[in-house]
């Protein structure tokens, strides 16, 4: 089979210039196409030169409709709008999408859904090994420990993530939930402040701390009335969400169209 020709949307920010360098480097598949906003300064140079290395042919340009008639997949690791419109172009073209974007609502959740009648798409809060291996611990222990266990999610990120909780806290979250049978949307706790009165039995709380250049640190913490579980994970280099989701494109390509998770790449429970 020819190598995969992925296309990466918000190609020039943080993220984006990673997955570059992660496909440069992997094999199996090849950049086809780098994808900014209209004006981005760095539009029409080579991304090669964008992300500190060699020319690789490939030009930085804002028109995601020709650079995806002639791909296999998206890596989209954008904001919300972004997402959902790539996810139609995504759609009409039967690519591979697949979504690191958080901060993406219920809503935006049923319009990818639609979606994936037509294209593969991946979507996950985390592109992480450790993090959906943690997923998965999470709702086993939020399964087995009781009532009488609180439930927490502490989570750090670099001081300019615009949104909060974090979409890996939100996953660890709907673990835990699902561990409990319970919905997240009911039983969710964060921005506690002034006089809250007691916590509430069988809510899954949220803190979110900003500051710095951390990458990413989640914590889930099981609060008994004699002991204290905690389970985490601490990222350390963004080129893990990298790796995860090219192993997450080239795990979706032939497969039949459908919304999928990170879960079903690794074969995890759930």
């Amino acid at each position: 089979m020819s190598d995969m020709r992925l296309v990466v949307v918000g190609a020039a920010g943080r993220m984006g210039q990673t997955l570059i360098r992660a496909i440069r480097d992997a094999k199996g598949c090849v950049l086809s196409g780098a994808i900014e906003r209209e004006g981005h300064g760095e539009i029409g140079k080579d991304v090669g030169r964008i992300v500190g290395g060699e020319p690789m042919g490939v030009k930085l340009t804002t028109d995601a409709l020709a650079a995806f008639a002639e791909a296999d997949g998206v890596l989209d690791f954008t904001v919300p709008p972004a997402t959902l419109g790539f996810a139609v172009l995504s759609a009409q073209a039967r690519l591979v999408h697949v979504i690191g974007t958080t901060g993406l609502t219920a809503e935006d959740l049923e319009k990818l859904k639609a979606a994936s009648r037509h294209a593969v798409v991946i979507q996950s809060g985390n592109m992480s090994l450790g993090v959906n291996l943690l997923a998965s611990l999470v709702k086993q222990a939020a399964a087995a420990l009781g009532a009488e266990f609180d439930i927490e999610v502490v989570e750090m990120h670099h001081r300019h993530k615009i949104d909060a909780p974090s979409g890996t806290a939100l996953l660890l979250g709907e673990a835990a939930a699902k561990g409990r049978g319970i919905t997240l949307a009911d039983h969710s706790a964060s921005g506690r402040h002034g006089i809250t009165g007691e916590r509430r039995e069988g809510d899954i709380g949220f803190a979110a701390l900003r500051g710095g250049s951390v990458i990413g640190d989640h914590s889930v913490i099981f609060a008994g009335p004699r002991e204290r579980l905690t389970l985490s994970h601490h990222a350390e280099d963004r080129s893990l969400f990298a790796s995860g989701a090219l192993r997450a494109a080239l795990w979706g390509r032939g497969r039949k169209p459908g919304l999928y998770s990170m879960a079903d790449v690794l074969g995890l429970p759930g």
